[in-house]
């Protein structure tokens, strides 16, 4: 079991976004925080590549993650999405952030890794209503996963 400090890559998936609809990735906090684009973007899914340092454990035996794109407090971890208006979209109604929550992120998923291998989840990108998924979401089955 690694307990070093290292860089872990994570990509998350966006599934059946709104079309038309801006989302970025934020990276830092609220005052200072700057946004970048989708790694990858088509009809059916939103992609965004980032990494996060995961340096020991937490007193639960959780990996410690930190990083420019971690928020939160140490046990409920997540990273932001910003969304419509606040990914730079000013001609839509909808302004929001969508919390992805890295607290499912353990040592299991971390140990499945092959080399320059990464961690995904997918979140939905609408909410039952057909609206941009806001606020904190769930991450889809199964969850972070090895890829």
């Amino acid at each position: 079991m690694r307990t070093e400090r290292f860089d872990l890559p994570l990509c998350i998936v966006v599934e059946e976004p709104i079309r038309g609809l801006a989302i970025a990735l934020q990276r830092g906090q609220a005052g200072k925080a700057t946004l970048l684009p989708p790694a990858r973007n088509s009809l059916a899914s939103v992609a965004f590549e980032l990494e996060v340092t995961v340096d020991g454990r937490l007193p639960d035996g959780r990996p410690r993650l930190l990083g420019p794109f971690v928020q939160g407090p140490p046990d409920a971890r997540f990273v932001y999405l910003a969304v419509g208006k606040r990914a730079g979209q000013v001609d839509l109604p909808w302004d929001g952030r969508v919390k992805v929550p890295l607290g499912g992120l353990g040592w299991d998923q971390i140990e499945e890794l092959a080399p320059k291998g990464r961690l995904v989840a997918r979140i939905a990108g609408q909410s039952k209503k057909g609206t941009p998924a806001l606020a904190s979401v769930r991450l889809l089955p199964p969850g972070w996963a090895a890829q």
